[in-house]
């Protein structure tokens, strides 16, 4: 633990990633009785929604007992009272906060908002703290009673499950990140790097030459990894400048796209280096999905999928790969996206550049149960869970699957597993040939050792670079990449989701810069992730 203090842990969270349906943070904890302590007594069972009465009056006793300090008294108003209890007990004693005051607001059914006031002290230091938050009062399922429906966010909008709240003298000394030319990057200015950014401090910190001061914090639980989410800060440290590959101009163009979709991704590249230049997320949770999403990419999978082909021997861009209206693969058919036109006499390059699905599965039967995996993990550099690119990231998963999935790997679905920052990676190796690992922060800063991987032939790169070229400029990605001067390559992608609109992909590069988006839910792939790439790539590195 750090500074000697013990955080309240509060449940346990973790992260499972669906692909193929979406990704994100589910959490698992224990089974709660729901009723909070039982009263004991041969008193009726009362049944159906809580009084405004009672609403008042649970409310009421509940932001008494937390006004005081009193933390078990206060869960026990909740209906989980062994996972409120240290997490409100640890709002006086290790977040040091005092004269707490608690104002409800007007009371919408059995929901009440209500603002909070507090002084933080320590070390002889104080500093005033407000903010609002909100509650919802439920019937005990075995008691009857009136109680506070126990989330975490209650005690303070940031919090989740496996969170507490701390105030000491910082983990890490603060930092004043800068990209690449020298400007500051603030959360402020760019609000999808505030998880990157804390991340980077709790990595980078105390190397950055700075010294730490004292900050209210959210600790998470310690399985998650996660650095300190900084609330309020009592007293400043001295930041460390800490230089970053970032662009603010490729940032702010992948912050403004991504706000015209919700839950979207994106990650822009430097092929011929590797640097990230940009990484943004318009995400209701918060999470860094452009770097930490486990998805299936769908057609922009080809790209791993026509390499495979070419280096096994099977055909070549101008070779033959029909587009029949279907194919089966062990019993399960599979088809290509409504409006598209079979074609038994397509070559390679025209089935890639319409995104053609049979024309990829009629190639199963030819290949070994690992050769996708194998092509994807030496030319590709993926898989191997060993990038290091200064934040937590995740590499892909191209996993030998056996039965349906063989084939259906082959079109970016079954068991394959990407982030729009493998993605990006992967177009940027089909471009230039070589497998660079991406980075985020210079590999000089602390040596650490970057991933490698044998990268593709210059046959390969090349056949690859005419067929994406293609698709950019008379295929499925020809719409979304009009008016893009200079060299130009894309590819589109939509992942089927079961009972669920497809997540759009899309990936690009104009001459430097490569890209790749991810909506959820967001159709096909020019639909949504399509105009997300395109805007960072108009904004240039």
């Amino acid at each position: 633990m750090r500074k000697g203090v013990t955080g309240a842990i509060v449940g346990s969270v973790f992260a499972v990633m669906v692909g193929g349906a979406g990704y994100g943070a589910f959490n698992i904890v224990s089974a709660l009785s729901g009723d909070g302590g039982r009263s004991g007594g041969t008193d009726t069972v009362k049944t159906g929604p809580p009084s405004g009465d009672e609403v008042a009056e649970t409310t009421r006793k509940f932001f008494a007992a937390w006004e005081k300090g009193r933390g078990p008294a206060a869960a026990s108003y909740t209906n989980n009272a062994e996972a409120a209890g240290p997490l409100l007990t640890a709002f006086g004693e290790d977040a040091h906060l005092t004269d707490v005051r608690i104002t409800p607001g007007a009371a919408r059914g059995a929901t009440v908002p209500f603002s909070v006031k507090a002084t933080v002290s320590y070390d002889g230091k104080s500093k005033p703290l407000a903010y609002e938050s909100r509650l919802t009062v439920v019937r005990g399922v075995t008691t009857g009673r009136a109680l506070v429906d126990w989330e975490p966010s209650v005690v303070h909008p940031a919090l989740k499950d496996g969170d507490t709240l701390v105030t000491q003298e910082a983990a890490s000394p603060p930092i004043e990140a800068v990209d690449r030319n020298g400007a500051v990057l603030s959360e402020e200015k760019y609000p999808s790097l505030g998880p990157i950014l804390d991340e980077l401090r709790k990595r980078y910190g105390d190397k950055a030459g700075g010294s730490p001061g004292v900050e209210l914090v959210v600790r998470h639980a310690e399985e998650t990894g996660a650095a300190d989410t900084s609330l309020l800060t009592l007293a400043e440290g001295k930041p460390g400048k800490l230089r970053t590959t970032l662009s603010a101009t490729a940032q702010a163009a992948a912050e403004k796209a991504v706000k015209q979709y919700a839950e979207s991704s994106v990650v822009a590249v430097k092929p011929s280096t590797g640097e990230v230049l940009a990484v943004a997320n318009n995400r209701a949770d918060g999470w860094n999905a452009a770097f930490l999403g486990q998805v299936a990419p769908g057609s922009t999978m080809k790209i791993v999928s026509a390499a495979t082909l070419i280096d096994n021997g099977l055909t070549n861009m101008n070779g033959p790969a029909p587009c029949p209206a279907t194919a089966m693969w062990e019993s399960q058919t599979f088809g290509n996206l409504p409006g598209l036109e079979p074609n038994l006499n397509a070559d390679l390059s025209e089935s890639f550049a319409r995104s053609c699905n049979t024309a990829f599965i009629k190639f199963a039967d030819s290949l070994d149960v690992d050769s996708l995996t194998r092509e994807a993990d030496e030319r590709f550099g993926l898989g191997r869970d060993d990038w290091q690119v200064g934040v937590p990231s995740f590499d892909g998963s191209v996993p030998a699957s056996g039965g349906p999935d063989h084939a259906a790997s082959l079109i970016g679905q079954g068991q394959v597993q990407m982030s729009p920052l493998n993605m990006a990676s992967v177009i940027a190796t089909a471009k230039t040939g070589t497998f660079r690992q991406p980075v985020i922060v210079p590999q000089s800063l602390d040596g650490r050792e970057l991933a490698t991987a044998r990268g593709l032939s210059p046959s390969t790169a090349e056949q690859l670079r005419a067929m994406m070229n293609r698709t950019a400029t008379s295929g499925t990605a020809a719409q979304v990449m009009a008016g893009l001067p200079g060299s130009i390559g894309a590819k589109t992608g939509s992942a089927e989701v079961d009972g669920a609109k497809a997540n759009s992909w899309f990936t690009g590069y104009r001459d430097d810069v490569a890209a790749a988006a991810m909506v959820q839910q967001g159709g096909r792939g020019g639909d949504a992730a399509g105009p997300i790439v395109a805007s960072v790539l108009r904004a240039g590195g």
